[in-house]
């Protein structure tokens, strides 16, 4: 019955949702009578022609040449093995998509079998696993996804024993663990991990359907049903809670799920079209600045890669420019593209793309809200030098967030200048005893680090933490070219330690960055305010309201004005903690100043190429009118 109860509480909160009934068994199991062949998954052998044809392309041929040539390094290795770290099969379980990924598309693609063979052995290895490790069932997921790929793409190569064995394997270490209510919570769930296991589980059942078509249909109506839950946070505007690298990481099974739904049965039964979904290709884009480092909030690294799912994005939406900044990083000459475990998708994907075709985009801010708001603005999208800044407001409460509401980063003259430490290593953490996932106002996640608000560019009032219940949303915003700027109310965040604050950040003329905050503290009693900005560049204070950083042969200046006394600091990045990570060539400047009671305050701090700013600063309430 537990899987028939995790149905029916998908259902309601779909009708909840106001989206529309998934598929009927009856619906699905007609679909799946009308199967095609194997291959039947992303990639049918009528595909290929084109696919093929498309590798005069230049860059289309080096990716396929660089595959070719990792497939050929994996010829020698032995195939991975069932080593577990911490909780975690998940290592074992990518290197094993990505290995398999590769290997059947270079057999597909040059029908070579030498790629066939290595490709059989690393399947026959992992399905003798004695399990894919279901209590992390991420690692199931992308287990089952390469299992499914493999025995669908290699099928008619593959021999009688050698179908059964990984046909046991999908159901056995697969499929039917999802059944058991102890390890679907995913089902639940409102981020990356269900879109994953969803995916994992689909695609698992479309490569044996024919053998299994009941457990086929129920696991995908399970899948159409429960994955709307993760699709809803991307409302309104496309932007994903859990940042770039989850992006990368939800998003791209989640169009893995879709494109092989519409491919093997015809339809994705509208799940491409929930709202916000298809808008997130502009969330990707925008996050990446000119320096190719992204706006790394959140569990996030911070180096752009290449996103096959946002070439699916850009053929869907007909919209080359979505590609502005892949088809740069598709360029880079050295890149070896072939780490991504699901980079034969970008071939398929980018089939029906005219790179020739790939413009800027026309707009230099893009702003999304929903559970963490970000706004993201730059000068330019063809200069190297631009500057670029990227707001974040949102909530710590959110899966993969930090106390970062109101923080911030910014890049000019190709460099990072103000920086986000991002995620540290979770077994690093988890294997010191730290409980990393909690997510109250007292949890230990607060006290590593990286993650809470003192070692963020934002405010901290009175060295207490950000309350993790308050939410900050982008208020106001524009896209004028001269004035691009963001306003953010973050008084709940503050909720108990002062009585209003509130952050506007511009690009001001297009030369320089003003922060302003406006906080008033609280009638019964004084406060003390930190404003920090953690950098990679050689701080040196010149004067007491002038701070001069370096990198690269390269000098900026942060320069504040206050109406309110301030002591310019620096502050260590290094922490006392043995569970903490390092932080070298990294620097905390700022200022600390007291707030009396009932007193209000406002700091603008500029950055820019020169020292001091005599452009006068409106208070956010007038921002709208111009700066």
């Amino acid at each position: 019955m537990r899987p028939i109860l995790t149905l029916l509480f998908a259902l309601l909160w779909l009708f909840s949702q106001g989206q529309s009934a998934p598929p009927t068994i009856n619906e699905l199991q007609e679909r799946l009578a009308r199967l095609g062949p194997h291959p039947r998954l992303l990639a049918s052998d009528k595909d290929l022609p084109r696919m093929q044809e498309q590798l005069g392309d230049p860059l289309r041929q080096k990716l396929h040449q660089d595959i070719l040539t990792e497939c050929d390094k994996l010829l020698s290795l032995p195939p991975v093995e069932r080593i577990q770290i911490g909780r975690r099969l998940l290592d074992k379980s990518r290197e094993c998509l990505r290995r398999v990924f590769q290997l059947s598309y270079a057999f597909r693609m040059t029908g070579d079998k030498k790629y066939f063979l290595r490709a059989e052995k690393e399947l026959l290895a992992v399905s003798a696993f004695s399990d894919w490790n279901p209590s992390h069932f991420l690692d199931v997921a992308e287990m089952t996804l390469a299992v499914a790929i493999g025995y669908d793409w290699l099928y008619q190569e593959l021999s009688p024993a050698s179908r059964s064995q990984l046909k046991s394997a999908l159901l056995d270490k697969g499929i039917n663990p999802s059944l058991d209510a102890k390890n679907n919570s995913f089902l639940k769930a409102t981020n990356n991990w269900n879109q994953v296991c969803n995916a994992g589980m689909a695609f698992g059942v479309l490569a044996i359907a024919e053998d299994e078509p009941e457990l086929a249909a129920t696991i995908l109506q399970r899948a159409v049903a429960t994955v709307p839950v993760s699709i809803a946070v991307y409302q309104p505007d496309g932007a994903y809670p859990e940042g770039y690298g989850y992006w990368e990481y939800g998003t791209s099974f989640n169009v893995l799920l879709v494109d092989a739904l519409e491919k093997a049965l015809g339809t994705d039964f509208g799940l491409g079209k929930l709202p916000g979904f298809m808008p997130t290709a502009g969330f990707l884009q925008n996050m990446i600045a000119p320096s190719f480092l992204v706006h790394n909030w959140g569990d996030c690294g911070l180096r752009a890669s290449l996103s096959p799912a946002t070439f699916w994005f850009a053929s869907k939406l007909r919209d080359p420019s979505l590609l502005w900044m892949e088809k740069q990083l598709f360029q880079q000459p050295a890149a070896n593209f072939t780490r991504n475990r699901i980079i034969p998708a970008l071939l398929i994907w980018a089939a029906d793309v005219d790179l020739e075709k790939v413009t800027p985009p026309a707009s230099n801010m893009w702003v999304g809200q929903g559970p963490s708001p970000v706004g993201l603005m730059r000068t330019s999208w063809t200069d190297e030098n631009a500057l670029f800044v990227g707001v974040k407001a949102g909530s710590a409460a959110v899966n993969h967030a930090h106390m970062d509401a109101g923080s911030f980063v910014l890049d000019g003259l190709g460099e990072r200048w103000a920086m986000d430490f991002g995620m540290q290593d979770y077994h690093s953490l988890e294997s010191k005893g730290i409980a990393l996932w909690g997510r109250s106002q007292d949890s230990q996640r607060w006290q590593v680090f990286r993650y809470n608000n003192m070692a963020h560019n934002t405010l901290t009032i009175d060295g207490q933490l950000h309350q993790v219940t308050g939410h900050a949303a982008i208020d106001e915003w524009s896209d004028q070219e001269d004035n691009l700027f963001t306003v953010s109310d973050l008084s709940k965040v503050f909720e108990g330690q002062a009585r209003h604050v509130k952050r506007g950040v511009a690009i001001r003329n297009r030369s320089e960055v003003l922060i302003r905050d406006e906080v008033e503290a609280p009638q019964e009693k004084s406060i003390t305010v930190r404003w920090n900005l953690v950098t990679p560049a050689k701080v040196q204070v010149l004067d007491g309201k002038t701070v001069q950083l370096s990198q690269n042969g390269k000098t900026v200046f942060l320069t504040f004005d206050t109406n309110a006394g301030i002591q310019i600091k620096t502050w260590s990045t290094a922490s006392p903690n043995d569970y903490d990570a390092p932080n070298p060539n990294s620097t905390m400047v700022g200022f600390e100043t007291i707030i009396p009671a009932g007193a209000s305050r406002h700091f603008n701090t500029v950055f820019g190429k020169r020292s001091g700013s005599n452009i006068p600063v409106k208070p956010l309430a007038e921002w709208k009118r111009g700066l």
